[in-house]
């Protein structure tokens, strides 16, 4: 009688535990509902605050200026821009700084702000964040809306990459740009690609232009989009297999502070790469597209990832899809390099020819950027650190970047901006801070000849 007492009570205890659960869930829907009303509001209260202070940092460092070069992008749509966009400090020349200790530059504070790691636009909050550009062609083609309500995109539009790029096959070199002057999506990507990909391969694109849900984009009450999402795609970032010049922060760094912005690296020439992810450091092509649902997606946190809605990719199927179809992703065409990745005599400029002199002599470049795809498929840390002492800015400890994989430089100009996290701007940019790093002391003409040669790759 005893035991069957007990029993009694526990289950009429389990009784009132789950109506008082129902009645406790359906409270928080509730609250939550007028919560998310009262947080989106505050948030569009504070946005342009925020976007000020950034602008403030991207201001500091750089030049910002419309500054066009002669050189156009592979889909013969836009410019590169030209010139050295990073400040210096005042009455301080690069020739100077190169003339310098790191030791020296860390202790006088001379390290050029542009030269630090990039914040996020509001780094304490971070995520997905899509230039202006792609969120109307989204919006237009979809119906989705890929606007944030806290936060707009930080970088110019002319400092990114064409939009949309165009999209070279390896098994169709034939055809050029594949994509007909198109940002793919899954309104038009069988009609484009029905033709020219296998079964297999044209389920993969599909997938990969499929929004699936998001941190920020999803259908909770806990987001960043003013109403209900489905969420975002691969290809919202990789547009059309390149990048669109997105950012977000890395998922596997802790604490917040300590992560860094990611600038979304090309998915141009996977077949040929061994590792993936900017430093993670994963071994397949399969590795890099789950991980990236299972945990970019969602700040490496399983427990939101649940709660939002993620989506399960089958590894053997659909992971395999994906994964084929972005290994068919070609560089753009360059056609003054031979069949090594090495210049044409009879094609290159003097001054292309002293620049590839220097990239595989002085300047060092090909040490890591090996030809004929401009990669040796491994991480180095370059040790940045060694230039400045630690410090917040706008949000983001500024630190060791740690081992950085060697990402191909074959079609570069397409990709600005450069590094790993966006900080340089132009490839001007890019060999004043490699000139630095490395104590190389390049004059001003072994520079420009060392930009003249990588626009040809």
């Amino acid at each position: 009688m005893k035991y069957t007492h007990m029993f009694k009570n526990s289950k009429l205890m389990a009784t009132f535990f789950l109506v008082g659960l129902v009645f406790l869930m359906a409270f928080t829907v509730s609250n939550t509902d007028g919560g998310f009303a009262e947080i989106m509001k505050k948030m569009k209260s504070e946005k342009g605050g925020i976007m000020k202070k950034q602008q403030n940092v991207l201001s500091e460092r750089y030049d910002l200026s419309n500054n066009v070069s002669d050189l156009q992008m592979s889909g013969k749509r836009k410019f590169t821009q030209k010139g050295i966009r990073v400040k210096l400090s005042q009455g301080t020349t690069w020739s100077q700084l190169a003339g310098m200790r790191p030791e020296e530059i860390k202790e006088k504070g001379l390290w050029p702000k542009g030269f630090y790691p990039l914040p996020h636009p509001n780094h304490p909050e971070g995520g997905m964040l899509f230039p202006q550009s792609h969120i109307n062609e989204i919006k237009k083609q979809e119906g989705r809306d890929l606007t944030r309500f806290d936060l707009d995109f930080d970088l110019p539009e002319h400092f990114l990459p064409e939009f949309p790029a165009p999209i070279f096959l390896t098994t169709r070199p034939d055809l050029g740009d594949v994509s007909q002057g198109q940002l793919v999506t899954i309104k038009n990507y069988y009609d484009i690609f029905d033709s020219i990909l296998n079964p297999k391969q044209l389920e993969g694109l599909r997938l990969l232009v499929t929004p699936f849900p998001q941190q920020q984009f999803n259908a909770t009450s806990d987001r960043r989009s003013e109403f209900a999402s489905l969420g975002v795609t691969c290809f919202d970032c990789h547009a059309n297999g390149n990048s669109n010049g997105a950012t977000h922060l890395v998922g596997d760094i802790r604490p917040q502070e300590f992560r860094h912005r990611l600038d979304v690296p090309t998915l141009r020439g996977l077949n040929i790469q061994q590792l993936f992810g900017s430093q993670r450091a994963l071994k397949t092509i399969e590795d890099f597209t789950e991980f990236e649902q299972r945990a970019a997606y969602f700040d490496g946190d399983i427990t939101l990832a649940a709660k939002k809605g993620m989506n399960i990719l089958d590894r053997g199927s659909q992971v395999h899809f994906m994964s084929e179809f972005q290994a068919l992703l070609d560089f753009p065409p360059a056609p003054k390099l031979d069949i090594y990745g090495r210049l044409d005599p009879e094609k290159a400029t003097k001054s292309e020819l002293n620049g590839e002199k220097l990239f595989f002599g002085t300047a060092k470049c090909g040490t890591c950027h090996q030809a004929p795809y401009y990669t040796d498929n491994l991480m180095h840390n370059l040790q940045v650190e060694r230039f400045y002492k630690p410090q917040m800015i706008n949000g983001m400890m500024a630190s060791a970047d740690g081992p950085i994989k060697t990402f191909p430089l074959r079609g570069i100009k397409d990709t600005p901006p450069y590094m790993h996290d966006g900080r340089l701007l132009t490839l001007e940019d890019v060999v004043e801070f490699f000139n630095l790093v490395q104590g190389i002391k390049l004059t001003t003409l072994e520079k420009q000849d060392l930009v003249a040669f990588i626009k040809t790759l």
